[in-house]
Order: structure tokens, then C-alpha cells, then sequence
């Protein structure tokens, strides 16, 4: 089973916390990177940037979710860094889809865009769900990891 690295600022805190609670009580392995408390004016990417850095430190083994208020900066940040290819999930589709077709490391949230039973259905169904390898998407990630050596040289 991979390793689930996690992390959140403020505006996540709350669903981080849930998720962490139900994926712990269904046997994964999880990582909290933080924040640890709430802090209303803490930065996103003192906890996003150990998430992706721990998942790009060990890409087979391990995946990271990341919360914010709307998942956007959390997933601009996480994809700083090589190897992560992070998705926000706003639809049950779109957190499927992500694993089957694009092989997501890293899933963000958005605390203000959906439902806390949501976050912790999605992060469970993306958990479970495996990219399958079909030669067509192979080859697009595969273009996308030449792209990734080259900008991070």
C-alpha cells in the first residue's frame, strides 16, 4: 500500500483533519506534513512544498493530498517540483480520471468548493483507483516527463 503524505494551510485545516481520520481508520499509510494546529495566517506552501518534495523523493511508493480554500495554489505549488503531477479534484469524474488516464501523484482540494463527505469519498476513490497503463496514455505522460527534463535542468 503507498504511502499518503498530506498537508494543509488554514483554509484546509478541517478537511485535512477528516481525511486523515478515514483514511487512517481504512489501514493507509498517512504522512501529516501540516500544519499540525490551525493558524489563520499560516502560507500554503510551507505545507504543500514537503508534501510534493516527499512524493517526488519516492514516486512509486507514495502519492500526497493537498487542501486549501480553493486547491488552486496548493496545486501550482506542488507541480513545482519534478515528478509531481498534482490535479484538483472538483468532480467525482475528474479524481477518477486523473489516476486512470493522466497517472496523478498528488490530489488538492479545495475546502471552499466541496463538501467535506466529498473530500473524504474522492481521496478514498482516488486511493483506490489505479492508472492502468494503456499505451496511449503512457506515451503522453512520457511527453510530458521529457518536458519535465528539460525545464528542470
Amino acid at each position: 500500500m503507498q504511502k499518503v503524505f498530506i498537508g494543509s494551510d488554514h483554509a484546509g485545516f478541517e478537511y485535512k483533519e477528516a481525511i486523515k481520520e478515514a483514511l487512517v481508520a481504512d489501514g493507509f499509510e498517512v504522512i501529516d506534513k501540516g500544519n499540525a494546529k490551525y493558524e489563520e495566517l499560516d502560507d500554503y506552501p510551507d505545507y504543500i512544498y514537503p508534501v510534493a518534495k516527499a512524493v517526488s523523493e519516492d514516486l512509486e511508493n507514495s502519492v500526497g493530498i493537498v487542501l486549501g480554500g480553493s486547491g488552486q495554489g496548493e496545486a501550482f505549488c506542488a507541480n513545482k517540483v519534478k515528478g509531481i503531477r498534482a490535479v484538483i479534484g472538483f468532480s467525482e469524474f475528474v479524481v477518477k480520471a486523473s489516476r486512470e488516464h493522466n497517472d496523478a501523484n498528488v490530489l488538492s482540494f479545495g475546502q471552499r468548493t466541496i463538501t467535506k463527505a466529498q473530500a473524504v469519498e474522492w481521496s478514498k476513490l482516488w486511493l483506490k483507483t489505479h492508472f492502468p497503463g494503456d499505451e496511449r496514455h503512457v506515451r503522453r505522460i512520457e511527453k510530458v516527463k521529457e518536458l519535465e527534463e528539460k525545464l528542470f535542468k
